[in-house]
């Protein structure tokens, strides 16, 4: 059966992508998705100086934008993206919002450019770039790049190391494999979130946790939007911002690539064949642009829900869109996003540990499965070539623009694979010699 029609069901999956949860657990489960991205999400706002509101708004539009154009089919969370945090400094100084806009449209336009070339030549050659020995690194290095900031969040309160942290990452880490581990149906579904409230409550028992913000902050607060053509008017175009914010685009597009792979692997589907990579881009790339009419940053996809989806195998879009409708809402809800915001670094360090590590586990179940042989050189070069610098993060940095270890390893890896004969030179003299010791017996 053609594992992207409606009457499969991947047997792995507690929920597969076209089910519903029941309505009793269906909050729970969209919660939780809620929870794992919500700081990253409000953490590139409060970096550049936008309201933290609004990314959240925008992170759930999005999300319903990208669902919408994919045709609910692939359970995709989108969200604030870090790639382009320093223009966004720069311009916030400079220019303003207005430039940060500019550039985020152009986001978008180089996202929907791309896929209108890949609607046109077709996505055959993903196949042929993206084998295993490729994908399966990649998907290591989109978990193990992020280790590091995981790991910071455990440890670390301000610019010191801080004992206590570690002790409540410690806690919200083993907390969350053990309620994984012996809890059964709704309550292990939800491990992750019992996970993150039971690190929470021991982060308030240490007085970690400072409630001064929701206390002040109003029940009902409408997020500080700074609509185009509402409340500004485009005056000029800003080809600093353009010309910094869309090479970038590039860089979101390989870990938006990576991301698909890990989801690939995860449903058992392919979906760089259906809906096709052109939808998953165009609604990438329009959910950047509605987020710069409405006063966000740009978004991507992000690898916390999809480590949530690895960990409870519910891959559910209805679960994804449920996230996404309530991060909409708690835009407007002051004392919720007020309280979600006191969510101490430890915590959301603890259960990043599982989500992070699981996602490069996917990585090592795609060697695994597709029993890639590294005795083979070739595949022994690409895969520790791809995991150093992904790892690494051996970014490459061109005048004001960053490609990442994760965008800088993809590309490498698939060039390795395209250039690399299937065996050395060494590999064939010693077959050569073997072959023939064997016929002069």
């Amino acid at each position: 059966m053609n594992p992207n029609s409606k009457e499969y069901r991947n047997p792995d999956a507690v929920l597969d992508v076209y089910e519903k949860p029941p309505l009793s657990s269906w909050a729970f489960l969209s919660l939780q998705h809620l929870f794992s991205m919500f700081g990253a999400t409000v953490l590139v706002p409060l970096l550049v100086g936008l309201d933290p509101s609004i990314a959240l708004f925008s992170s759930g539009v999005g999300t319903l934008i990208h669902i919408l154009i994919t045709h609910r089919k692939i359970p995709a969370y989108m969200s604030s993206s870090f790639s382009f945090i320093v223009p966004m400094v720069s311009l916030m100084k400079t220019v303003g919002y207005p430039g940060v806009a500019q550039g985020t449209i152009a986001v978008g336009c180089v996202y929907l450019i791309v896929s209108l070339i890949v609607g046109f030549v077709g996505s055959d050659w993903i196949d042929k770039a993206l084998p295993p020995i490729v994908v399966g690194p990649i998907v290591i290095v989109i978990g193990m790049s992020v280790a590091g900031s995981a790991a910071d969040n455990a440890m670390m309160n301000g610019s010191h190391y801080d004992l206590k942290y570690f002790g409540i990452a410690m806690f919200t880490l083993f907390l969350t494999v053990i309620l994984n581990m012996y809890l059964r149906g709704f309550w292990s579904n939800i491990a992750i979130l019992l996970g993150i409230v039971g690190g929470y409550v021991l982060s308030v028992a240490l007085g970690i946790v400072d409630f001064s913000k929701v206390i002040s902050t109003p029940w009902f607060k409408m997020p500080a939007f700074d609509l185009m053509f509402v409340n500004y008017m485009p005056k000029q175009i800003y080809w600093g911002a353009i010309l910094s914010f869309a090479p970038i685009a590039f860089v979101t597009m390989a870990e938006h690539l990576g991301h698909i792979m890990v989801l690939d692997e995860l449903t058992h589907r392919d979906f760089f064949k259906d809906p096709g990579l052109h939808k998953t881009l165009a609604g990438d790339g329009t959910a950047s642009i509605v987020a710069a009419f409405l006063g966000g940053p740009p978004v991507t996809s992000y690898g916390e829900n999809i480590g949530v989806m690895a960990v409870n195998k519910i891959y559910s879009v209805y679960v994804v869109i449920g996230a996404a409708v309530f991060a909409a809402l708690f835009g407007f809800v002051g004392k919720l996003s007020a309280l979600i915001q006191t969510v101490p670094g430890p915590v959301i360090g603890g259960i990043s540990f599982v989500l992070f590590g699981v996602i490069s586990s996917s990585g090592l179940r795609i060697l695994v499965d597709n029993k890639v042989d590294f005795n083979e050189k070739r595949n022994l070069m690409i895969a520790s070539v791809i995991l150093v610098i992904g790892i690494g993060n051996a970014y490459l940095q061109v005048g004001s623009f960053q490609f990442t270890g994760v965008s800088v390893a993809t590309v490498v890896g698939i060039l390795l694979n395209l250039i690399l004969p299937k065996h050395a030179l060494s590999e064939n003299w010693n077959e050569d010699k073997d072959n023939w010791q064997e016929n002069k017996k």
